[in-house]
């Protein structure tokens, strides 16, 4: 952390919320988020069963201004107070992106303050610490709807990915597990939902990669099986769906557990007899309880600390992206304004 306290305007806008946040970090370590604004757009997409770019982007166009004015509002430290903006940078819908950074350049120019592009997923990798000062190296399992990997954090802009998802991510198969239930959007809220009111026993669906060496996911079969199974039913009733549901989630605890174990032996190979390794966990899925309480029992088992955000910093947030940008900034790291959205960018470089 710099010699004195550093207060950062946050910005994302990489899906389907568009989000504010006034964040500020302090020299002794203290971390405080004086204003986190989200404006989810579910009722737009809602009746599409999935986020459409072109609505997305043209919401966040109509909303932001508003937000970012809130936001500043609401931390009560004007824009002088402000040491430096930091927006999303990609990866994401490209259109959404470009609305969110574009903006924080003009902000940037505007109030002559360093510019901070942020990769959406370095926003959830350091979440945690914008919750507690978890320190480096730690393993990260990052669960989202358009993302799912294991890597190791070895500092800010420093990661080495140990896994990833061949196809689906997790988040994803969830949403589309949702779509083909009838369960509503999003989706990864809705299934655990139904799922409370299953049997997870009853359907026999597929843990692919289960037990194969690495870390590497795939959910890809395990939406097509839920399909098929689907299919079979000669009447999709609501005891049905509940139990298809708790059977998914299953599934995917299952698959996430295998791959977070192989994951563990490889961090511990890597580092050493670290006093405390940590796992921490987060991205949109780290909001379900189900896994959460898995995750916390192959901790236990495997002799590592499960750290999880509290449930709003999972999904996508710009308090995440504010931290973020204190981080890199703490470390003299800021952007030009010509900097370019992307619609993919690796946290590996």
């Amino acid at each position: 952390m710099s010699a004195r306290p550093l207060t950062i305007l946050g910005i994302e806008t990489s899906c389907d919320e568009t989000a504010a946040a006034v964040v500020r970090g302090h020299p002794d370590g203290v971390r405080e988020i004086l204003s986190d604004l989200v404006l989810s757009q579910f009722d737009a997409h809602r009746p599409y069963g999935g986020v459409v770019p072109e609505i997305a982007a043209r919401a966040h166009i109509m909303s932001l201004d508003g937000m970012i004015a809130a936001a500043i509002d609401q931390a009560g430290c004007g824009w002088q107070g402000l040491d430096g903006v930091a927006a999303t940078a990609g990866p994401g819908l490209i259109g959404g992106v470009m609305v969110g950074l574009v903006t924080g350049k003009a902000i940037a120019a505007a109030r002559n303050i360093p510019l901070i592009g942020v990769n959406h997923l370095e926003g959830h990798a350091l979440s945690m610490r914008l919750v507690q000062p978890v320190a480096f190296p730690y393993l990260l399992l990052l669960v989202s709807g358009g993302h799912c990997q294991l890597l190791e954090v070895r500092g800010v802009g420093d990661y080495a990915r140990l896994g990833g998802s061949l196809d689906d991510a997790a988040g994803e198969a969830f949403d589309k597990t949702a779509k083909l239930l009838g369960l509503g959007f999003p989706g990864g809220p809705a299934v655990e939902l139904a799922a409370k009111g299953g049997n997870a026993a009853r359907f026999a669906l597929p843990r692919p990669m289960l037990g194969r060496a690495g870390c590497d996911f795939s959910f890809s079969g395990l939406k097509t099986a839920v399909r098929h199974m689907a299919a079979a039913l000669p009447e999709m009733k609501d005891q049905d769906r509940a139990d298809m549901a708790a059977s998914f989630q299953a599934a995917v605890a299952d698959v996430l557990v295998d791959r977070c174990r192989h994951a563990m032996a490889q961090f511990r190979d890597g580092h050493g007899a670290l006093p405390e390794p940590v796992l921490v966990v987060a991205g949109g899925v780290a909001a379900n309880q189900m896994l959460r309480g898995a995750l916390a029992a192959l901790c236990a088992q495997q002799g590592f600390t499960l750290a999880a955000p509290q449930l709003r910093l999972c999904t996508d947030n710009a308090a995440m992206i504010g931290w973020a940008g204190i981080e890199r900034l703490a470390l003299g790291l800021s952007d030009p304004l010509d900097i370019s959205a992307r619609a993919r960018w690796p946290l590996d470089r």
